[in-house]
């Protein structure tokens, strides 16, 4: 199992997934609750698909990373977008061109680091991302707790996050529903972003309504392409996995073809 050291309290755990050297890296950004595991075989069956080496890791706090070391702020999405992500880049892929796939949080982290324009940085897939605080996100998450508090979702998330699913949970629970965090709002950076976009969401999206897609295509300054899969609620990777392929593996080979 290997490990990024960023520093002595600061190790990720990270996976490759080989791929052929012409080709961008894909490399995937798991949900608010997930890890590199709960992407299940998606990255590798798409990676498969398009010739691309892979790249998934646990951010701080998930997974076999190292834990929360402090309490979350209305800034932590731009922390992992703009301090984590660049540094695991520099050391796992220096010089490499890639394209972002981002799911939830992670979707919103690869538009907050897409806004920076980075020069390798060839396109971006996001499923189900957030750019501002919806009611629905709110109830969902509400959802989530009560299930949490019961027992329905621990024994699931201790499979993949260990002694640290209880922080990794109200970390993101508490977050979201705080009330400091109702302003938190990502639209104003859109318009920097350069690089192509997949924009996929599922309509019965139970943390999030189309207006998030709605806002990300038009507001992004580069070609972004909505997609609103019918029947899907908050993971179209896994719930409709053959139709999230072919769309995904369209728009990579598209992106490699114009770059």
């Amino acid at each position: 199992m290997p490990f990024l050291e960023l520093d002595s309290q600061y190790r990720l755990h990270y996976q490759i997934i080989d791929g052929r050297s012409d080709r961008p890296w894909l490399l995937f950004l798991h949900e608010g609750l997930g890890s590199v595991d709960q992407w299940q075989d998606f990255p590798d069956q798409l990676c498969e698909r398009t010739g691309c080496p892979g790249l998934l890791y646990d951010r701080l706090g998930y997974g076999q990373s190292s834990p929360l070391q402090r309490s979350r702020t209305i800034h932590y999405l731009h922390a992992y977008a703009l301090q984590e992500l660049p540094r695991v880049i520099e050391a796992l892929i220096p010089g490499q061109p890639f394209l972002l796939i981002g799911h939830s949080d992670g979707g919103s982290i690869s538009l907050i680091f897409g806004a920076e324009r980075p020069s390798l940085l060839k396109g971006m897939i996001t499923l189900s991302a957030h750019v501002f605080v919806e009611q629905v996100s709110l109830d969902g998450i509400q959802q989530a707790r009560e299930a949490f508090t019961q027992g329905k979702l621990t024994s699931g998330l201790a499979r993949y996050h260990g002694d640290k699913s209880e922080t990794m949970f109200q970390a993101w629970a508490e977050t979201w529903t705080s009330p400091w965090f109702r302003s938190w709002n990502i639209e104003y950076l859109l318009p920097a972003i350069e690089a192509p976009l997949l924009v996929l969401q599922g309509r019965d999206d139970q943390y999030g309504t189309r207006a998030q897609v709605d806002a990300i295509v038009d507001q992004s300054g580069g070609p972004a392409t909505p997609l609103l899969l019918e029947g899907c609620a908050h993971a179209p990777h896994l719930e409709f996995p053959e139709l999230a392929l072919d769309l995904m593996s369209c728009f990579v080979n598209r992106v490699q073809t114009i770059g």
